[in-house]
C-alpha cells in the first residue's frame, strides 16, 4: 500500500505550505507540512479517525482532520490510498471540493 498525493491535493499542500511560510516562517510550515504526510501514513492503520465523505458531495471516499485542515481522501483500485485534496477548517468545504472535482 502506498500513498499517492493527487494533483489537487498536491496544488493544495503548496497552498498551505506558502501561506503558513509567508505567516509564520519557514520552521513552522515545513513543521506542519510534515505533521500532513505523517497524518497520511496513519490512515491505513486507523491512526486518524476518518469518516465517510457526506453523501450531498457524491463522490465515494474518506475525510479526517488535521489541526486546521480537513484531508479528502480515498481508496484507489490498488488498493493505494488516494489523497484527493485538503481544505481548511474556514472553507466552504462543499463549494471547494465541487472546485476540486469539477
Amino acid at each position: 500500500m502506498a500513498i499517492r498525493v493527487q494533483e489537487t491535493a498536491s496544488v493544495r499542500l503548496d497552498e498551505i505550505y506558502r501561506y503558513t511560510r509567508d505567516h509564520w516562517g519557514t520552521a513552522q510550515a515545513e513543521t506542519y507540512i510534515t505533521g500532513l504526510f505523517a497524518a497520511f501514513e496513519q490512515i491505513d492503520t486507523r491512526g486518524v479517525m476518518s469518516r465517510p465523505v457526506p453523501a450531498e458531495f457524491v463522490v465515494e471516499g474518506y475525510f479526517f482532520r488535521y489541526e486546521r485542515h480537513f484531508v479528502y481522501w480515498r481508496r484507489l483500485s490498488n488498493a493505494d490510498i488516494g489523497i484527493v485534496t485538503i481544505l481548511h477548517e474556514r472553507m466552504h468545504q462543499m463549494d471547494r471540493f465541487k472546485q476540486d472535482f469539477g
